[in-house]
């Protein structure tokens, strides 16, 4: 069979004022590099890199540009972290000290440096009565000048990629008991590591190609401080052939640098390829897995999973700043915490971590007092909305990871991890990274990592928000099995009343930062206190003012209830959506409540249709309907209709 010839398709033609510039400025800088390439003199190439001045300054290169390097680790990449992470006074200075090396005259810095480190600079007379150190004309002084002029790359580069790192994966390995150093060199820095090998090699790549600075501080001389460049500078003038040679061998290394640089570390829009393996699809309900026994029958020596849930701890709380509350439970309680955006949700559980200055948290955790404890050391573990997997650990790496933060040996925590993701039906991934789980995969890892770390206080963060219907579903069941074996309190997160009614002993209601309610889900379905709370749970929610026969509206109308509360109290009325019955003609009958509408949207929830209702006359109202009396009424977009409610289908409940 004949394949197709496969055709370009055309594109936007760049415009000619733009493209004969660029070519020039192409042509320019491709000039100079064509220049070495003519004028090299091949057959004596292997001479002049051979002669004795020459290898001697690639030697004096080579140590002078690794000693420079090393230095610009020990102190950049604490300075990166510094202006990543740090706010402090003063930052666009130092910021500006930076990157001062990289725009000031390489001779000039080099003065500057003879002017503080000199004999009669700033600091050189110290140096040298107090531990007999002379830095001009020494190899040391070369090794100064390179770093101050290369370290900019690497501090600048790394600072990029520390900026573009979110915080929650460095949050979340401090909740399960990482100090901040472990944090830093088994969480921040591996997920880094390109940014940083990029400005290691640019920071190499600049310090050994130094000349300006070099010259000016150290001096040159020959086996001391005469490096490469400063040998081509010598020889230009004594043997042009040889310096240009010497030229094409630096060439050749910078654009090797550059090569392995935009090749496999720092790329460009449009030139990025996944190299990890595709995510499976999530299973549906005809595939899922199912669950292994609750528990796994080899244990880690001393560590015993049926012992975990023996452990109480109770919990009390009093947190004070934008949420306010006092928070008492029980060993084992689940709570579900509610409410609109910007209510205190995430606010709370950052208090509860000690990671936000918005609200502080006064805690104790069964006998202890952990208040004063940096996050590490609190017990409290935190699962993310996403679940923060760290990218460059395993699945069992991950599970392991707050076991070996508390300092649990490796065979021991990795056995311990293996039974924790059995338990959760993921044990058969343990090998595989997080880029190659599904979402629901993902997140019982995630869980399985928080529980193995041992908490005594578990935080999900809307936990199952990204996974779809199925998945959710099974990872409720899942996760509703093992938090009844939890010993501590775990609070929840959620905008779905479904968990917050089939994983949660208390519904914890927030607006404000302030509590609305905090009650057992049942009664916060049959009374919620909260507009938002009433509308996630499907139902109608107006705000008014109590009357002697029902409730003057907040949004303007009246409404009439069979019991009413005493006049003047500002109440909440609850309607569900079946209890409102819609007509095309006013009806005559029962109904109390009667208001004329449109139907402004519809859509279809299971066997039944909802309809938005917006009426002059009272709040928008949402019904619902079966699809055969949406067709016999004549329903669509727009339609005109009447609505009505009973007395005695509206449930009053005071604010």
């Amino acid at each position: 069979m004949k394949r197709p010839a496969l055709r370009r398709t055309p594109g936007a033609r760049a415009p000619l004022l733009l493209t004969v510039p660029a070519l020039l400025a192409v042509a320019f800088l491709m000039l100079p590099l064509v220049g070495i390439l003519a004028r090299t003199s091949w057959g004596e190439l292997g001479t002049h890199l051979t002669a004795e001045p020459t290898t001697q300054a690639l030697r004096l290169s080579l140590l002078v540009s690794l000693w420079s390097l090393g230095l610009s680790l020990l102190f950049g990449v604490p300075l990166a972290w510094l202006l990543a992470r740090v706010p402090f006074p003063g930052k666009a200075f130092v910021r500006s000290l930076v990157l001062l090396p990289m725009v000031l005259p390489p001779t000039v810095g080099g003065v500057a440096l003879l002017l503080a480190f000199g004999r009669r600079g700033l600091l050189g007379p110290w140096l040298e009565d107090t531990f007999g150190i002379t830095l001009p004309f020494h190899t040391s002084g070369a090794v100064l000048a390179a770093t101050f002029v290369a370290m900019p790359f690497l501090v600048i580069s790394l600072e990029g990629a520390l900026g573009g790192l979110r915080p929650r994966y460095e949050e979340t390995a401090a909740s399960l008991g990482a100090s901040p150093v472990r944090v830093f060199l088994t969480v921040t820095l591996p997920m880094v590591a390109p940014g940083l090998i990029a400005g290691a090699a640019l920071t190499w790549a600049r310090a050994l190609g130094e000349f300006g600075a070099t010259i000016t501080f150290a001096g040159n001389l020959p086996g001391t401080t005469q490096t490469l460049p400063l040998q081509v500078y010598l020889l230009l003038q004594e043997s042009p052939e040889a310096a240009t040679s010497v030229s094409l061998l630096l060439l050749a290394i910078a654009m090797i640098v550059l090569i392995a640089l935009r090749g496999r570390w720092t790329g460009t829009p449009g030139d990025h390829r996944e190299r990890s393996a595709p995510r499976p699809e999530e299973p549906t309900a005809g595939d899922v897995r199912p669950e292994p026994p609750v528990y796994v029958r080899e244990k880690a020596p001393g560590y015993d999973l049926e012992k975990a849930p023996r452990e109480r701890w109770p919990l009390h709380a009093d947190v004070t700043g934008f949420t306010r509350l006092t928070l008492d439970a029980d060993p084992g309680t689940t709570i579900a915490v509610v409410g609109p955006n910007g209510a205190g949700k995430t606010t709370l559980l950052r208090a509860l971590l000690g990671l936000t200055p918005r609200a502080h948290a006064a805690l104790r955790l069964g006998d202890s007092d952990v208040t004063a404890l940096p996050p590490h050391r609190r017990g409290v573990a935190w699962v993310p909305q996403d679940g923060a997997l760290f990218p460059h650990l395993s699945a069992l790496s991950n599970t392991a990871y707050g076991l070996r933060a508390r300092g649990v040996p490796r065979t021991e925590a990795r056995r311990a991890a293996q039974a924790w993701l059995d338990r959760l039906g993921v044990g058969h991934l343990a090998h595989r990274r997080p880029g190659q789980l599904s979402g629901g995969q993902a997140q019982r890892v995630a869980l399985a990592r928080a529980l193995a770390a041992r908490p005594r206080l578990l935080l999900l963060d809307e936990p199952l928000a990204a996974l779809d219907q199925t998945t959710r579903a099974h990872v409720r069941h899942t996760l509703r099995r093992h938090l009844a074996d939890f010993g501590g309190v775990c609070l929840i997160v959620t905008h779905d009343p479904v968990e917050a009614v089939s994983l949660a002993d208390r519904v914890l209601v927030l607006d404000g930062g302030r509590v609305l309610q905090d009650e057992p889900p049942a009664e916060v379905t049959r009374h919620p206190r909260s507009p938002w709370v009433a509308r996630m749970l499907g139902r109608n929610a107006w705000p008014g003012t109590a009357t002697a026969d029902g409730l003057d509206l907040a949004g303007g109308g009246r409404l009439v209830v069979a019991e009413p509360l005493p006049p003047g109290t500002e109440a909440l009325a609850v309607i569900a959506p079946e209890a409102v019955s819609v007509h095309r003609e006013k009806p005559t009958g029962s109904p109390r409540n009667v208001w004329p509408g449109t139907v402004r949207e519809i859509t279809s929830g299971g066997s039944r249709l909802r309809l938005l209702i917006t009426s002059d006359r009272a709040p928008d109202l949402v019904a619902e309907i079966t699809p055969q009396a949406a067709a016999e009424l004549r329903i669509a977009d727009g339609t005109e209709v009447w609505t009505g409610v009973k007395a005695t289908e509206v449930t009053v409940v005071p604010l």
